[in-house]
């Protein structure tokens, strides 16, 4: 299926017989099904007309998943299929790392209703299933993925990063419902209401973090595209993914600039 220059994993050429030119590994910020599409339609639009985009991944695609979980043979058929034509990977990791009750909650304490700030809500030190070990766990994944690129595409060829932005904890799901991938964890360690989005903002900020570190691996191969604080509550159609106009806005005001930098506009 192709849509807006993109192509998804199990089309393993383009239409007219030429090999994608970037290789997009990703979530549901990549894949998202809902009318509008997904970030990476959005930036089909944006790239030049000769650029093809293959989209390997799918909802639900944990950093890990891409080195040694469910999508980590797709992702080095991929690589070694088109590694040699590419001129960028794109990357969408991180976001389902946390999201999720039995992702989240384990990171809490068992008691937040006196917490003040962000920090009093989560679990200290790095043991497992703590913030800190699970920002950890998604940089090395990050890492890895990173360093087989390296080695399947050419010199050239650059690793674009993304961090998102900061996640709405309002309790709506999928599809519009209510079972969202936040709220319920934060209610359950009784977090003030007042409190959750900061929760979701320490979060992604730690993630940004971790990945800033990742661009010195070769700040001339590897960008980071910091889209977090670009959208507002009303860009969103629930927790996790904004609606096609969020989408848009991101594509156009965080990744255009990264993409023209880098010789893909």
């Amino acid at each position: 299926m192709k849509l807006d220059n993109v192509y998804w994993s199990w089309d393993a050429s383009t239409a007219d017989g030429g090999n994608p030119s970037i290789l997009a590994i990703g979530d549901s910020w990549f894949w998202f099904p809902l009318p509008g599409g997904s970030l990476i339609n959005q930036l089909g639009k944006l790239v030049n007309a000769d650029h093809y985009i293959l989209a390997v991944g799918n909802n639900g695609a944990e950093a890990f998943d891409y080195v040694e979980g469910k999508y980590r043979k797709d992702v080095r058929r991929q690589l070694g299929l088109h590694g040699p034509s590419l001129s960028a990977v794109f990357i969408s990791g991180g976001g389902n790392d946390f999201a999720g009750f039995n992702d989240l909650r384990p990171m809490l304490n068992d008691d937040c209703s006196q917490a003040t700030t962000p920090e009093q809500c989560f679990r200290p030190g790095n043991d497992a299933r703590t913030l800190e070990w699970l920002m950890t766990k998604t940089a090395d994944s990050h890492r890895a993925l990173i360093g087989q690129i390296m080695a399947s595409v050419p010199p050239a060829a650059k690793i674009v990063l993304h961090n998102y932005d900061y996640a709405q904890p309002t309790g709506k799901g999928p599809f519009g419902g209510n079972s969202g991938w936040l709220k319920p964890a934060l209610d359950d360690a009784q977090v003030p209401t007042a409190l959750q989005a900061d929760c979701i903002r320490y979060l992604i900020d730690r993630m940004t973090t971790k990945l800033r570190v990742l661009t010195a691996i070769d700040p001339n191969r590897v960008f980071l595209v910091e889209s977090a604080g670009t959208l507002t509550p009303q860009d969103w159609v629930n927790e996790l993914h904004p609606k096609e106009s969020g989408f848009k806005k991101i594509a156009r005001q965080k990744w255009l600039p990264v993409l023209t930098a880098i010789g893909l506009t």
